[in-house]
């Protein structure tokens, strides 16, 4: 079996020697050809060549945008790729394997990895050899022309605002912990506007809500972590069904302390309130809003936009786990 392992230097739970390690370990299993990522978007480009060269596997030790870029790169048209009809669009892709090095790791968590490389490495060996795989979905999202596929979230408005405002703190030197990202959300609510909702939801036999403060759209479950915290404002969201979406009308400190309270208590309950809206198993839907607000996917900041489309991928990637 060829496998090419991509990873990230800069990863923030891995050292030298772990990774030295962790190489090892899968080159006694596998034909493994090693890449260091070097620049933002090398890891899509590298995982598009393995493709294209026909590797069976590839791996990634990194964080989730390292893992977003490679299952991007997975997921590029190649000539002659064909799916035939009723066919599996994961069959005719490398298999991914996921070893996390990032703080964290959503997607490697949802798929019931352990947080720890080295333990994670053992288990994605056991999966090896026992070739024992699991298919999943994928979200895109679709803007002027461009689109990107996201494996775990995506989101416009106030929490894409914290995660630009912690990529700006990154941007200095500083780590992105789980305290900063507490600390910058609070600091960012008490300077939002809480007034002038932009952002209008429509699709396809869904009614048009207008006045929507923030959308979270989750490919799976849970959506984030607060340190070991699992966050859950989607909890019947999955890798096996389409989009889930939680929107808010209302901004107020009672209406967001609500919300609080039960996505980082009540695992299997949804959240409950009139100034939610909510869906599950979406294929497709469309966030429009009066002014450019922010947007994010799987915690990387991607700009202020207008209109997103979302749409859900069944079946676009085989995972060993």
């Amino acid at each position: 079996m060829r496998a090419m392992l991509l990873v990230n230097p800069k990863a923030t739970t891995t050292n030298a020697r772990t990774r030295n390690v962790l190489i090892r370990a899968l080159g006694a299993a596998v034909e493994l050809s090693v890449e260091e990522t070097r620049y933002r978007g090398h890891a899509a480009a590298l995982a598009a060549t393995a493709r294209s060269k026909g590797y069976d596997v590839v791996a990634v030790l990194g964080g989730d945008g390292t893992i977003n870029e490679t299952v991007n790169g997975l997921l590029n048209p190649v000539n002659g790729d064909e799916v035939p009809p009723g066919g599996d669009p994961s069959a005719g892709r490398p298999a991914l394997i996921v070893i996390p090095g990032g703080s964290a790791n959503v997607f490697a968590r949802a798929l019931g990895l352990p947080n720890d490389p080295v333990e994670s490495t053992g288990a994605v060996l056991e999966a090896l050899r026992e070739d024992r795989r699991r298919t999943v979905g994928l979200g895109q999202a679709l803007w002027e022309g461009q689109s990107r596929y996201f494996t775990f979230c995506s989101g416009m408005g106030y929490d894409a605002e914290v995660v630009r405002a912690v990529e700006g703190l990154r941007g200095t030197g500083r780590k992105a912990t789980p305290t900063r990202y507490v600390n910058t959300a609070l600091r960012h609510y008490l300077a939002t506007d809480k007034r002038h909702p932009a952002m209008t939801l429509t699709g396809p036999g869904i009614p048009a809500v207008e006045g929507l403060f923030m959308a979270i759209i989750s490919n799976t479950s849970p959506w984030t972590y607060v340190g070991n915290k699992p966050v859950t404002p989607t909890p019947w969201a999955s890798f096996e069904t389409g989009l889930d979406l939680l929107g808010l009308r209302r901004m107020g400190p009672l209406s967001i302390a609500a919300v609080l309270r039960n996505i980082l208590t009540q695992s299997e309950a949804l959240p409950s309130g009139r100034h939610l809206v909510q869906l599950h198993d979406e294929a497709e839907f469309t966030l429009t809003a009066r002014r450019p607000v922010a947007f994010q996917l799987d915690g990387d900041y991607l700009g202020e936009r207008e209109s997103v489309t979302f749409r859900a991928t069944p079946n676009a990637l085989q995972v060993l786990v």
